[in-house]
């Protein structure tokens, strides 16, 4: 492909594109230049501030802040109006490319909460952090009625675990125009890690996610701001994760940003033996991994060490020191 040197490990080399790389970030932090992706839209460019920064030509470090009382690492932390807008500023602090703001737990087991709910818990976290942080916010969730009211408050980008199939979302993310983040999940949360089969898992999400990229281009949406997520740990055994991270350059030929969300899931806590609390280490040695095989947004809790482990690998990738 343009722009790729897969070498035989099948490690992508980053950067080398068509378009001029930035050597420095919004505030000087690091260099975390962007596997090639096809070209940034110029309408994403021009349009809300997380499509602005999807269209740089920077690898993207994006915030988890989950508002949920049952996620699996930081549920329950964070159900507090005042403890979410205080971490989602430390987020900020830490230097996050975006902040996603979710009140749906969608853990192994867990149950989707009422609509009613749901807004109540992103709604006014986005609010307050769109009027005190630079950083755009994303919302993650499948609901066209959360996916409105959250835009209204200032979220600037929709990130869906359901690829927008539940109804009327796709319509919805079509209405609002912003950038989405697809991601493939096989079945529900409460059944999805009941003995999931695939063809190949690597070939079967590719598809997926092809074909989920063709149906929102029929209903206008442009390519340039959408985004792919292979869903580690979303209905995939230990191996099929495993095999989905080895094999993710394969993802790239889509044209679109691949974001990854790998950090401290259950597949790092099976590698390295450690609880939930343990894997911030095992957490960013994967986000380097799949930065090499093309990945370019980490979706993370760990900000500040996933965007240092990035700027070591653009430096050393690039036989240059960061500006």
């Amino acid at each position: 492909m343009a722009g790729q040197v897969i070498g035989s490990a099948g490690r992508t080399e980053l950067g080398r594109r068509g378009n001029q790389s930035e050597r420095v970030d919004r505030d000087g932090r690091g260099w975390l230049p962007l596997p090639a992706t096809g070209p940034p839209s110029t309408r994403a460019a021009a349009s809300t501030p997380a499509a602005a920064v999807l269209a740089s030509s920077r690898a993207l470090v994006c915030g988890i802040l989950n508002v949920t009382p049952d996620s699996f690492y930081d549920g329950g932390r964070y159900t507090d109006y005042a403890a979410a807008v205080e971490h989602g500023r430390r987020i900020a602090a830490e230097g996050a490319d975006l902040i996603d703001v979710g009140g749906e737990s969608t853990r192994p087991g867990a149950r989707p909460p009422t609509v009613e709910d749901e807004l109540a818990r992103v709604v006014p976290v986005i609010e307050s952090l769109s009027r005190s942080v630079a950083v755009p916010l994303s919302v993650d969730t499948s609901r066209p009625e959360v996916m409105r009211e959250a835009a209204r408050a200032g979220a600037t980008m929709i990130n869906d675990v359901r690829a927008l199939r539940l109804p009327g979302a796709l319509a919805a993310a079509a209405e609002l125009d912003l950038p989405v983040c697809l991601m493939h999940m096989l079945g529900e949360p409460d059944r999805m890690q009941h003995h999931p089969v695939y063809n190949d898992v690597v070939v079967d999400v590719q598809q997926f996610l092809a074909e989920r990229l063709r149906a929102c281009e029929r209903v206008g949406m442009d390519r340039g701001q959408l985004v792919v997520d292979p869903g580690f740990g979303f209905g995939k055994t230990l191996d099929h994760n495993l095999r989905l991270l080895r094999e993710l350059h394969e993802l790239v030929e889509l044209g679109v940003r691949i974001m990854v969300g790998l950090s401290r899931k259950g597949m790092i806590g099976a590698v390295t033996g450690r609880p939930v609390d343990g894997r911030s280490t095992g957490s960013v040695a994967a986000a380097m991994i799949a930065a090499q095989r093309g990945a370019s947004v980490f979706r993370v809790h760990d900000v500040a060490a996933t965007r240092d482990v990035l700027a070591v690998l653009a430096a050393v990738e690039h036989h240059e020191e960061p500006p």
